[in-house]
Protein backbone atom coordinates (compact mmCIF):
# COMPACT_ATOMS: atom_id res chain seq x y z
CA UNK A 1 0.00 0.00 0.00
CA UNK A 2 2.67 2.50 1.01
CA UNK A 3 4.64 1.34 -2.48
CA UNK A 4 1.85 2.33 -4.84
CA UNK A 5 1.45 5.74 -2.54
CA UNK A 6 4.94 6.37 -3.14
CA UNK A 7 4.88 5.33 -6.84
CA UNK A 8 1.41 7.62 -7.70
CA UNK A 9 3.16 10.53 -6.18
CA UNK A 10 6.09 10.60 -8.02
CA UNK A 11 4.27 9.60 -10.94
CA UNK A 12 2.28 12.85 -10.38
CA UNK A 13 5.43 15.20 -9.70
CA UNK A 14 6.55 13.84 -13.38
CA UNK A 15 3.36 14.78 -14.83
CA UNK A 16 3.45 18.56 -13.25
CA UNK A 17 6.88 18.55 -14.22
CA UNK A 18 6.24 17.48 -17.85
CA UNK A 19 3.18 19.65 -17.70
CA UNK A 20 5.30 22.83 -16.74
CA UNK A 21 7.80 22.61 -19.48
CA UNK A 22 4.80 21.87 -22.25
CA UNK A 23 2.97 25.37 -20.87
CA UNK A 24 6.30 27.48 -20.70
CA UNK A 25 6.45 27.83 -24.32
CA UNK A 26 3.07 29.07 -24.71
CA UNK A 27 3.07 31.20 -21.34
CA UNK A 28 5.79 32.82 -23.13
CA UNK A 29 4.70 33.61 -26.17
CA UNK A 30 1.58 35.00 -24.76
CA UNK A 31 3.42 37.44 -22.41
CA UNK A 32 5.70 38.62 -24.86
CA UNK A 33 3.04 39.50 -27.17
CA UNK A 34 2.79 42.55 -24.57
CA UNK A 35 6.25 43.34 -24.80
CA UNK A 36 7.93 45.61 -26.78
CA UNK A 37 10.84 44.38 -29.48
CA UNK A 38 14.22 45.53 -27.46
CA UNK A 39 12.54 43.62 -24.35
CA UNK A 40 12.30 40.35 -26.28
CA UNK A 41 15.62 40.19 -28.38
CA UNK A 42 17.25 40.89 -24.92
CA UNK A 43 17.21 37.07 -23.92
CA UNK A 44 16.75 36.01 -20.75
CA UNK A 45 14.40 33.31 -19.39
CA UNK A 46 11.80 35.82 -17.61
CA UNK A 47 8.66 35.84 -19.09
CA UNK A 48 6.53 38.53 -17.24
CA UNK A 49 6.93 41.86 -19.76
CA UNK A 50 8.84 44.98 -17.59
CA UNK A 51 6.74 47.38 -19.29
CA UNK A 52 3.57 45.69 -20.95
CA UNK A 53 1.90 47.12 -23.79
CA UNK A 54 -0.09 46.70 -25.89
CA UNK A 55 0.84 48.39 -29.00
CA UNK A 56 1.72 45.04 -30.61
CA UNK A 57 -2.39 44.24 -30.82
CA UNK A 58 -2.87 47.53 -31.79
CA UNK A 59 -0.42 47.39 -34.66
CA UNK A 60 -1.66 44.61 -35.90
CA UNK A 61 -5.77 45.14 -35.49
CA UNK A 62 -5.20 48.37 -36.64
CA UNK A 63 -2.03 49.86 -38.71
CA UNK A 64 -1.19 46.40 -40.56
CA UNK A 65 -3.84 46.59 -44.01
CA UNK A 66 -3.76 42.45 -44.15
CA UNK A 67 -3.77 41.41 -40.73
CA UNK A 68 -7.58 41.16 -40.68
CA UNK A 69 -7.70 39.74 -44.41
CA UNK A 70 -5.51 36.72 -43.50
CA UNK A 71 -8.03 35.90 -40.40
CA UNK A 72 -11.03 36.10 -42.57
CA UNK A 73 -8.98 33.91 -45.21
CA UNK A 74 -8.27 31.15 -42.45
CA UNK A 75 -11.21 31.24 -40.83
CA UNK A 76 -13.38 31.14 -44.84
CA UNK A 77 -11.17 28.26 -45.78
CA UNK A 78 -10.97 26.75 -42.89
CA UNK A 79 -14.98 26.82 -42.38
CA UNK A 80 -15.53 25.90 -45.84
CA UNK A 81 -13.08 22.80 -45.37
CA UNK A 82 -14.62 21.72 -42.42
CA UNK A 83 -18.07 21.72 -43.48
CA UNK A 84 -17.30 19.80 -46.10
CA UNK A 85 -15.38 17.61 -44.11
CA UNK A 86 -18.21 16.76 -41.99
CA UNK A 87 -20.72 16.24 -44.61
CA UNK A 88 -18.60 13.81 -46.83
CA UNK A 89 -16.87 12.12 -43.93
CA UNK A 90 -20.16 11.38 -42.09
CA UNK A 91 -21.59 10.08 -45.33
CA UNK A 92 -18.44 8.18 -46.58
CA UNK A 93 -18.38 6.30 -43.31
CA UNK A 94 -22.27 5.69 -42.92
CA UNK A 95 -21.82 3.88 -46.30
CA UNK A 96 -19.39 1.71 -45.41
CA UNK A 97 -20.57 0.65 -41.94
CA UNK A 98 -24.20 0.30 -43.16
CA UNK A 99 -25.01 -0.23 -47.19
CA UNK A 100 -23.86 -3.19 -48.53
CA UNK A 101 -22.40 -2.46 -52.03
CA UNK A 102 -19.72 -4.85 -54.39
CA UNK A 103 -15.92 -3.65 -53.38
CA UNK A 104 -17.46 -2.70 -49.87
CA UNK A 105 -14.56 -4.35 -47.93
CA UNK A 106 -12.04 -3.54 -50.81
CA UNK A 107 -13.10 0.18 -50.23
CA UNK A 108 -12.71 0.10 -46.62
CA UNK A 109 -8.88 -1.48 -46.66
CA UNK A 110 -8.24 1.50 -49.31
CA UNK A 111 -9.23 3.52 -46.65
CA UNK A 112 -7.21 1.93 -44.14
CA UNK A 113 -3.57 2.18 -46.66
CA UNK A 114 -4.48 5.27 -47.03
CA UNK A 115 -4.56 6.32 -43.64
CA UNK A 116 -1.31 5.13 -43.18
CA UNK A 117 0.15 7.72 -46.02
CA UNK A 118 2.20 10.55 -44.79
CA UNK A 119 0.55 14.09 -46.09
CA UNK A 120 3.56 15.76 -47.21
CA UNK A 121 4.00 12.93 -49.96
CA UNK A 122 0.58 13.80 -51.71
CA UNK A 123 1.83 18.07 -51.64
CA UNK A 124 2.83 17.92 -55.09
CA UNK A 125 0.81 15.45 -56.62
CA UNK A 126 -1.76 18.09 -55.71
CA UNK A 127 0.43 21.09 -56.56
CA UNK A 128 0.40 19.58 -60.08
CA UNK A 129 -3.48 18.91 -60.20
CA UNK A 130 -4.16 22.36 -58.83
CA UNK A 131 -2.19 23.78 -61.35
CA UNK A 132 -4.20 21.90 -64.12
CA UNK A 133 -7.55 22.88 -62.70
CA UNK A 134 -6.18 26.33 -62.58
CA UNK A 135 -6.81 26.69 -59.29
CA UNK A 136 -3.35 28.35 -58.04
CA UNK A 137 -3.33 30.95 -55.74
CA UNK A 138 -6.82 30.52 -54.83
CA UNK A 139 -8.47 29.49 -51.80
CA UNK A 140 -9.56 26.85 -53.60
CA UNK A 141 -6.31 25.29 -53.63
CA UNK A 142 -6.65 24.72 -49.72
CA UNK A 143 -10.69 23.47 -49.65
CA UNK A 144 -10.74 20.97 -52.58
CA UNK A 145 -7.48 18.54 -51.60
CA UNK A 146 -8.52 18.59 -48.07
CA UNK A 147 -12.44 18.31 -48.30
CA UNK A 148 -12.20 14.95 -46.92
CA UNK A 149 -10.17 13.24 -44.63
CA UNK A 150 -9.80 9.19 -44.73
CA UNK A 151 -9.17 9.08 -40.84
CA UNK A 152 -12.20 10.52 -39.99
CA UNK A 153 -14.03 8.08 -42.30
CA UNK A 154 -12.44 5.63 -40.42
CA UNK A 155 -13.83 7.00 -36.96
CA UNK A 156 -17.47 7.93 -38.92
CA UNK A 157 -17.73 3.97 -39.63
CA UNK A 158 -16.80 2.64 -35.97
CA UNK A 159 -19.48 5.44 -35.08
CA UNK A 160 -22.06 4.34 -37.16
CA UNK A 161 -21.14 0.30 -36.69
CA UNK A 162 -22.50 1.27 -33.12
CA UNK A 163 -25.27 3.04 -33.87
CA UNK A 164 -28.99 1.40 -33.22
CA UNK A 165 -30.44 0.07 -35.69
CA UNK A 166 -33.73 0.23 -34.28
CA UNK A 167 -33.95 3.77 -34.69
CA UNK A 168 -33.78 3.80 -38.62
CA UNK A 169 -35.78 0.90 -38.92
CA UNK A 170 -38.36 3.04 -37.10
CA UNK A 171 -37.75 5.94 -39.22
CA UNK A 172 -37.86 3.39 -42.58
CA UNK A 173 -41.75 2.31 -41.50
CA UNK A 174 -42.35 6.20 -40.99
CA UNK A 175 -41.60 6.12 -44.83
CA UNK A 176 -38.43 7.77 -44.82
CA UNK A 177 -36.13 6.83 -47.46
CA UNK A 178 -32.13 5.86 -47.15
CA UNK A 179 -30.88 9.76 -47.49
CA UNK A 180 -33.62 11.25 -44.68
CA UNK A 181 -32.74 8.59 -42.51
CA UNK A 182 -29.16 9.64 -42.47
CA UNK A 183 -29.81 13.62 -42.73
CA UNK A 184 -33.10 13.70 -40.39
CA UNK A 185 -32.07 10.83 -37.80
CA UNK A 186 -28.88 9.81 -37.89
CA UNK A 187 -26.71 12.80 -38.72
CA UNK A 188 -27.99 14.64 -35.89
CA UNK A 189 -28.03 11.51 -33.35
CA UNK A 190 -24.17 11.52 -34.40
CA UNK A 191 -23.66 15.43 -32.86
CA UNK A 192 -21.30 13.89 -30.54
CA UNK A 193 -18.68 12.66 -33.24
CA UNK A 194 -19.49 15.33 -35.56
CA UNK A 195 -18.38 18.20 -33.13
CA UNK A 196 -15.10 16.06 -32.05
CA UNK A 197 -14.36 15.51 -35.79
CA UNK A 198 -15.26 19.21 -36.64
CA UNK A 199 -12.97 20.96 -33.70
CA UNK A 200 -9.47 18.70 -35.17
CA UNK A 201 -10.49 19.84 -38.70
CA UNK A 202 -11.16 22.66 -38.33
CA UNK A 203 -7.92 23.12 -35.67
CA UNK A 204 -5.59 21.56 -38.76
CA UNK A 205 -6.62 23.67 -41.76
CA UNK A 206 -6.81 26.86 -39.90
CA UNK A 207 -3.00 26.34 -38.31
CA UNK A 208 -1.83 24.48 -42.23
CA UNK A 209 1.23 26.30 -43.33
CA UNK A 210 3.33 23.66 -45.95
CA UNK A 211 -0.42 24.21 -48.14
CA UNK A 212 -0.49 27.62 -48.36
CA UNK A 213 3.24 28.43 -48.54
CA UNK A 214 3.27 26.14 -51.75
CA UNK A 215 -0.16 27.48 -53.17
CA UNK A 216 -0.34 30.72 -52.41
CA UNK A 217 1.79 33.89 -53.59
CA UNK A 218 -0.56 36.65 -53.29
CA UNK A 219 -0.57 38.31 -50.27
CA UNK A 220 -3.92 39.06 -50.01
CA UNK A 221 -4.48 35.56 -50.16
CA UNK A 222 -2.53 34.60 -47.20
CA UNK A 223 -3.75 32.89 -44.02
CA UNK A 224 -3.00 34.21 -41.05
CA UNK A 225 -0.47 31.42 -41.08
CA UNK A 226 1.70 32.27 -43.92
CA UNK A 227 0.66 36.32 -43.38
CA UNK A 228 3.04 35.76 -39.81
CA UNK A 229 6.04 34.65 -41.80
CA UNK A 230 6.02 38.04 -44.00
CA UNK A 231 7.14 39.85 -40.52
CA UNK A 232 10.44 37.69 -40.66
CA UNK A 233 13.08 38.71 -43.39
CA UNK A 234 16.89 37.79 -44.29
CA UNK A 235 18.13 40.56 -41.33
CA UNK A 236 15.83 40.68 -38.80
CA UNK A 237 12.39 39.56 -37.18
CA UNK A 238 9.93 41.29 -35.81
CA UNK A 239 8.95 38.65 -32.75
CA UNK A 240 7.05 41.26 -31.50
CA UNK A 241 4.23 42.14 -33.79
CA UNK A 242 4.38 37.61 -34.33
CA UNK A 243 3.44 37.32 -30.74
CA UNK A 244 0.65 39.70 -30.77
CA UNK A 245 -0.84 37.79 -34.23
CA UNK A 246 -0.13 34.40 -32.61
CA UNK A 247 -2.34 35.58 -29.75
CA UNK A 248 -4.81 36.40 -31.56
CA UNK A 249 -5.20 34.00 -34.02
CA UNK A 250 -5.87 31.35 -30.52
CA UNK A 251 -8.78 33.48 -30.15
CA UNK A 252 -10.91 31.37 -32.81
CA UNK A 253 -9.89 28.43 -31.51
CA UNK A 254 -10.88 28.96 -27.91
CA UNK A 255 -13.84 30.09 -28.70
CA UNK A 256 -14.75 27.23 -30.94
CA UNK A 257 -13.69 24.60 -28.25
CA UNK A 258 -16.03 26.83 -25.43
CA UNK A 259 -19.02 26.15 -28.04
CA UNK A 260 -18.22 22.10 -28.49
CA UNK A 261 -16.91 21.78 -24.95
CA UNK A 262 -20.50 19.66 -24.24
CA UNK A 263 -20.32 17.34 -27.20
CA UNK A 264 -16.59 16.29 -25.79
CA UNK A 265 -17.73 15.40 -22.60
CA UNK A 266 -20.65 13.42 -24.04
CA UNK A 267 -18.31 11.19 -26.00
CA UNK A 268 -19.92 9.38 -28.55
CA UNK A 269 -22.92 7.91 -26.13
CA UNK A 270 -26.17 7.88 -28.40
CA UNK A 271 -29.12 8.11 -27.22
CA UNK A 272 -32.02 5.64 -27.35
CA UNK A 273 -34.93 7.87 -28.09
CA UNK A 274 -36.95 8.23 -31.47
Amino acid sequence: MRKNKIGRIILYVILVLYALVTLYPFLWTVFASFKDYAEIVSGGLHIIPRNPTLDNFIHMLTRDANFARWIWNSFYTASIGTILNIIFNSMAGYALARLSFPGRKSMFMLVLAVIMVPGQILLIPNFLIMRDFGLLNTHGSLIFPTAVNFAYIFMMRQFFINFPKDIEEAAAIDGLNRFQVFFRIVFPMARAAIATQGVFIFLGLWNEFQRPLLYLSSPELFTITLGLQTFQDRYATQWNYIMAGSVISLIPILILYALLNKYFMQGFRVGGDK
